[in-house]
């Protein structure tokens, strides 16, 4: 834990399958809430505006990147594959 009490994205999304996903600050909002309705696949973490860190249990991984690639159709949301 970070000085600041925050836990690091690092360590929160530890054991995660996770996307680096960046956006327009406006669509993080909508972004959370596609995630809320899908039943709990994923989690999101804000770097910065629209910086996010969005992360699934490895065994709900395609379904989260399912979800990625229509927000990539969608609004344009780049996102970057986990190494």
């Amino acid at each position: 834990m970070s000085s600041s009490g925050v836990l690091p994205i690092s360590e929160a999304s530890r054991g995660l399958t996770t996307y680096r996903v960046l956006v327009p600050p406006a669509e993080v909002v909508f972004i959370k809430g596609v995630l809320e309705a899908s039943e709990g696949v994923a989690s999101v973490f804000a770097d910065a505006g629209g910086d996010l860190t969005i992360g699934a249990p490895p065994e709900r991984a395609s379904e989260l990147r399912a979800i990625l690639r229509d927000l990539e159709h969608e609004i344009g949301a780049r996102v970057v594959e986990p190494e």
